[in-house]
């Protein structure tokens, strides 16, 4: 049997909430940058990578590891 890690799957799970919140924040700010583009580029790797980070950490969470004995 194994013992998941439900601590690793929320926060996994809250950095989910917190690249798309960070994502839709400064999708109100981009109009009033000198270059839109380039901050959404920028803004959408960091969100993307955040985001990922969230999924492996809820993946492993879930997984879990095996109990001693």
């Amino acid at each position: 049997m194994r013992e998941r890690k439900w601590r690793l799957a929320i926060v996994g799970a809250i950095m989910i909430v917190a690249a798309l919140a960070f994502f839709a924040g400064m999708l109100n700010m981009a109009p009033r940058s000198n270059d839109p583009v380039a901050l959404m580029q920028t803004v959408g790797q960091v969100s993307g990578v955040v985001g990922a980070l969230g999924i492996v950490m809820i993946v492993l969470g879930v997984i879990g590891k095996k109990r001693k004995g």
